[in-house]
């Protein structure tokens, strides 16, 4: 139904115009070049534009197309930069900087902690710039390292954690300490004590049944050695 676009200023009050006449001209335009229909433009004031990259590259850039020399804009801003609070900064300077008639060339300018390769680089806020003098073009290259991020390889785990101190070790009674220790003896003691008297009764059990057995068998066998000699002896009577 709707596209919000979302415009970062340094200045909103120049990107906005009197009565919005600037963010009118940018709705039309967008509507007409990539054809999105109901277009809204929001725009985002940068609270510290000093640790945004895109932004310093696009002041450079601006200032290099007005005539400054490269150095007085460079330094410059890399002093403005860390005194924002930035932890890392780097600048890539590509193109004609000697002036008229001389050669391309490459300056770089950097100063505290800088990821250039792996994960933690995407942590590192990188932007891009063109400008155009009179001699030619200059590409210029931003990256800033944030005061907030928090690398992997730089954390401080007892920071985190803090020592583990007992300051009220002293102030504990020995006393506390033996009540649960003797509740536990005696509760195994009691139940060694158990398992003892059920193991002695079982003993005395099995006694009695190994006395017991051997009677019952032999007055089984008699009774069944009289039951034989009666029954012969009604048959030799019968015959």
């Amino acid at each position: 139904m709707v596209t919000r676009i979302v415009v970062n200023v340094t200045h909103p009050g120049l990107a906005i115009g009197k009565s919005g006449q600037n963010i009118r001209r940018l709705t039309k335009e967008i509507e007409e070049k990539f054809q999105i229909d109901n277009p809204q433009l929001e725009i985002k004031q940068i609270e510290i534009p000093e640790l945004d990259a895109q932004a310093m590259a696009d002041k450079m850039a601006n200032l290099l197309t007005r005539g400054y020399s490269w150095r007085s804009v460079a330094y410059r801003t890399l002093r403005d930069i860390i005194k924002a609070g930035a932890m890392g900064v780097e600048i890539n300077l590509a193109g004609v900087l000697a002036g008229k008639g001389q050669r391309k060339r490459r300056q770089r300018i950097a100063e505290g902690y800088m990821k250039k390769v792996g994960d933690q680089a995407k942590l590192v806020d990188y932007a891009k710039a063109d400008s155009y003098p009179k001699f030619g073009a200059i590409g210029i290259k931003v990256r800033i390292v944030r005061p907030n991020t928090q690398f992997s390889d730089k954390i401080d785990i007892e920071g985190i954690i803090g020592k583990r101190t007992i300051p009220e070790a002293t102030a504990i009674n020995p006393t506390e300490i033996q009540q649960p220790i003797i509740e536990a003896t005696q509760i195994t003691e009691e139940e060694t004590q158990k398992n003892e008297t059920k193991e002695k009764k079982k003993k005395e059990l099995k006694n009695l049944l190994e006395k017991a057995l051997p009677k019952k068998i032999a007055a089984h066998e008699t009774k069944e050695k009289k039951e034989h000699k009666e029954k012969t002896a009604k048959k030799e009577t019968k015959k």
